[in-house]
């Protein structure tokens, strides 16, 4: 197949880039700056100029290609709410150029609509949330395309991960302590890179329009566990917080490092023969590598 892929010079979607080469597919790479193109064509991927913000070139995108995998999206979180609107109407636009075809659209979510105390499944619904992802690939697949998500765990990580694991260790060090929430025990689910990008292939050549699919390894990890491994590889001390104190620790990752993102992907796996293979978020934690300065 040829896929058009956005966010393909980006953490995951490079990674998605890679697999899809891998499995004889060609690929064709939205590529916003001159960096971005450089990044594509050294891995033989055909270079499609553009952004999210400029429809047209998505429609083109789409429209020449066999499918549709879309992982870009604006991670400013002043700018939460102007973010969801415009992947909303990049998501609407991909859809144009597919509909009344059989050719797949995967947009990519996220579990940090969840806090249901029990691991999420791909059958569970979030609660209002401003990326609006979800709600639009399902509009388009009541409309017929073939559309899809996969929601990704809060921490998708692999050496060069900027996500929230990232965030608590530089904010571990500006404080000079590993903090966790209360008793520790609010939960992320976790995935490492690899088998996310293995996932997205998988929902490529199998998926059923109109279905959830998660890309969770770690079903839940507590945070007390977490900020454990930080304190150790950093020598500093592992403390609780209250839900006050959390603000001024956390600052903005605060709304989400007392929340339990817990989720499952057994359906996931159970369709479409998916198994993660590679190493957990804590045993990654422990390579080192994210503590490299």
């Amino acid at each position: 197949m040829r896929v058009f892929v956005t966010g393909a010079s980006g953490f995951v979607g490079s990674a998605i880039v890679q697999e899809l080469l891998g499995a004889g597919h060609q690929v064709l790479g939205l590529a916003r700056s001159e960096a971005s193109a450089r990044a594509l064509a050294a891995v033989s991927a055909e270079v499609h100029r553009g952004s999210l913000d400029d429809l047209d070139s998505l429609r083109r995108g789409a429209a020449g290609a066999d499918g549709v995998i879309h992982t870009a999206y604006n991670h400013d979180f002043s700018q939460y709410a102007a973010a969801g609107q415009t992947d909303r109407q990049a998501i609407e636009a991909l859809g144009e150029s597919l509909a009344g075809s059989d050719r797949p659209l995967i947009v990519t979510s996220g579990l940090a609509g969840f806090n249901l105390g029990r691991p999420a499944t791909e059958d569970d619904n979030p609660a209002a949330s401003p990326r609006q992802s979800e709600a639009a690939a399902m509009q388009l697949a009541a409309q017929g395309v073939r559309a899809m998500v996969v929601r990704l765990a809060a921490s998708v990580h692999d050496r060069g991960d900027h996500g929230f694991v990232p965030v608590l260790i530089e904010t571990a060090r500006q404080k000079g302590e590993a903090a966790y929430i209360g008793d520790g025990r609010s939960r992320w689910p976790a995935v490492h890179r690899l088998d996310a990008a293995r996932l997205y292939r998988l929902v490529l050549e199998q998926g059923t329009a109109g279905t959830n699919y998660h890309g969770v390894a770690d079903e839940g990890i507590a945070m007390r566990d977490l900020a454990a491994v930080i304190g150790r590889h950093l020598n500093l001390p592992v403390v609780s917080k209250t839900p006050e104190e959390a603000a001024d620790h956390f600052g903005w990752m605060a709304r989400f490092a007392g929340l339990d993102l817990s989720a499952s992907s057994a359906l996931t796996q159970q369709w479409l023969g998916w198994h993660p293979t590679h190493p957990g978020l804590l045993a990654d934690l422990e390579q080192g590598d994210y503590f490299e300065k």
